[in-house]
């Protein structure tokens, strides 16, 4: 099998080939929808393949919400591997700050086409140093890493159903999709709201769906309910001026894209906790170096993905396995949501848990007959 050789630490390794496989991942429910009448019912996730002439693999997955949601779009993740892929052959897979060093220099921006490179990386220094990710990122805190469920936006009393039949499966984390009318938002809101326990915990996720005068409202009229608030409108600005006008725990997500506006919002006190998505920011590598910068500043996350299978879960299970406990808000299972499986050894949920692998790596192996043949090739 590809990706179980051995390969000496004192040996240089090369990147001899990096090959691109697209693959669609239909939802068990119908589709997802969130705010502005967005919604997908089949996600399209490249998976990532990089070969060394150590004749170890290493594999990753990027999967973007489709092309409305963040600048990124799944197209474009596999044209990007083919423009940035041949100028990272001969690299060595281990080295990932040189690795990282590269691709910025040779690609402006486009964070989601490094993120699938730079997760296969990391599965190969795994496999090379014979360790799972999450003991190479900083250890493994905790025997679980506890998730959320993300409610697709319905009507008010069909999106309570949804959370009491998810409670009974064993989450207790909600994620609550708003951002549409403000007067059903609050319906939707306090429907759910009373169906959980006073230990679970419930995010109105508006995902930039407000204006700002409409977020300051929906936020006052359940400012009695136990809620967070979470990235209400499109602009910083706007999200701070919501969070200074309701005084409700707030979440930022679609905003932080960076070191350096997350280091504002918490100068700014914008935000009590904020989701750091894999392939946003570009990879582990860099969401490794903002959330040690979180954990310093003592401030929780939420640490997932965009989308994705079950590599990308796979990723997030050891992203958050490393991360310490009182600081991990939540996390998510996103292989539950999709109806095919794209790689065995991934985490699997666990009465709203979920475990990272102790194998080297990422611990997963694609099914390579799932995958079908690589549609794009460099090398």
């Amino acid at each position: 099998m590809p990706g179980r050789a051995e390969a000496s630490s004192d040996t240089k390794m090369k990147i001899t080939r990096i090959l691109a496989h697209r693959v669609e991942l239909p939802l068990h429910e119908s589709n997802y929808k969130w705010s502005g009448g967005k919604s997908v019912s089949v996600f399209d996730s490249t998976v990532v393949r990089v070969d060394t002439d150590a004749g170890l693999t290493g594999w990753g997955e990027v999967c973007p919400l489709g092309p409305f949601y963040l600048p990124a779009y799944a197209e474009g993740v596999r044209s990007g591997i083919m423009e940035l892929g041949p100028r990272l052959l001969g690299l060595d897979p281990r080295e990932l700050g040189v690795l990282n060093a590269r691709m910025d220099a040779c690609l402006k921006g486009h964070p989601h086409v490094k993120s699938g490179i730079d997760m296969a990386c990391w599965d190969i220094l795994g496999k090379a140093s014979g360790l799972p990710v999450c003991t190479l990122m900083g250890g493994r805190h905790g025997d679980a890493v506890r998730l959320y469920r993300a409610i697709s936006q319905e009507e008010p009393d069909a999106m309570a159903r949804r959370v009491a039949q998810y409670r009974a499966e064993g989450y207790s984390r909600f994620q609550l999709k708003v951002g549409g009318d403000p007067d059903v938002d609050i319906e939707r809101i306090r429907a759910v709201r009373s169906v959980l326990r006073s230990t679970d915990r419930l995010v109105a996720d508006a995902n930039t769906g407000w204006t700002q005068h409409e977020a300051v409202r929906v936020a006052r009229a359940v400012r009695d309910l136990d809620l967070y608030i979470e990235q209400p409108c499109l602009t910083y600005e706007e999200c701070l001026a919501v969070r200074r006008a309701c005084g409700m725990p707030f979440i930022l997500d679609e905003n932080i894209d960076g070191l350096d506006v997350l280091l504002r919002a918490r100068a700014d006190l914008a935000m009590d906790a904020v989701n750091l998505k894999i392939s946003k920011l570009g990879g582990l590598t860099r969401t490794r170096q903002i959330r040690d910068l979180c954990a310093s500043m003592g401030l929780a996350m939420t640490l997932e993905d965009s989308w994705g299978g079950d590599i990308v879960t796979a990723a997030i299970a050891h992203l958050a396995h490393s991360t310490p406990e009182s600081l991990r808000f939540t996390s998510t299972d996103f292989n539950s949501y999709v109806t095919v499986s794209i790689a065995t050894g991934a985490p699997r949920r666990e009465e709203g848990f979920m475990r990272a692998s102790g194998d080297p790596g990422l611990g997963v192996e694609p099914r390579l007959e799932v995958l079908g043949p690589a549609v794009v090739t460099v090398g």
